[in-house]
């Protein structure tokens, strides 16, 4: 009976550990996935504003040939 009790007691004790290590790690979980997030946002918003001063260039070769479709009308 001795050495049930102390298995048991034993392995309480592991679960209390392992319990007390869960905590920290979920947070550092939530951490990587909040620095992950901004690192998304950031990219998407460099992407997105940071062209040309004045705009795209214009399409010179798109002015030069007439639509058909027009001509006909």
């Amino acid at each position: 009976m001795a050495i049930i009790d102390t298995l048991r007691h034993d392995g309480l004790n592991r679960l209390r550990l392992a319990a007390a290590f869960q905590e920290p790690i979920m947070a550092l979980l939530l951490l990587e996935a909040l620095g992950a997030l901004l690192l998304l946002v950031f990219i998407v918003w460099w992407t997105m504003f940071s062209g040309r001063q004045k705009g795209e260039l214009k399409d010179e070769s798109a002015r030069a040939a007439p639509d058909p479709e027009k001509e006909r009308k």
